[in-house]
């Protein structure tokens, strides 16, 4: 089965570090994506499911493919917001399942970072 990669993420020197989507058969794997650092869980929220809907378009899909969704979250006193703008932006017919889960994160500033899988 064919494995294509998207969007190659480098990093200094021009060495290869992450795929924002890669695609195996017809399921289609993306990244942990993250917003820029700043702002509150809801618009960091809407800049992430934004970048998601590009890089599924980039790989031949869209959200009413979801199959699953992992969210990740600095605090869990912010789950309320974000679910808000999750439940704004998921595909109510074809909803994936989820996880939601308190982590640290990457960077400070961030809020949120969420990781999907769709089918094409």
């Amino acid at each position: 089965m064919k494995i294509s990669r998207h969007g190659i993420i480098e990093r200094p020197n021009n060495l290869p570090h992450i795929s924002g989507a890669v695609v195996h058969g017809d399921t289609v794997y993306l990244q942990g994506v993250t917003p820029d650092p700043g702002g509150d869980i809801t618009s960091q929220t809407r800049q992430v499911l934004e970048r998601i809907d590009t890089l599924l378009a980039t790989a031949g899909t869209d959200k009413s493919k979801l199959l699953a969704a992992q969210v990740w979250l600095s605090d869990m006193r912010l789950f309320e917001a974000h679910n808000a703008a999750w439940n704004a932006w998921v595909d109510r017919e074809n909803p994936p399942v989820r996880a939601c889960v308190r982590a640290d994160l990457v960077r400070p500033g961030l809020l949120v970072e969420i990781m999907v899988t769709a089918g094409r």
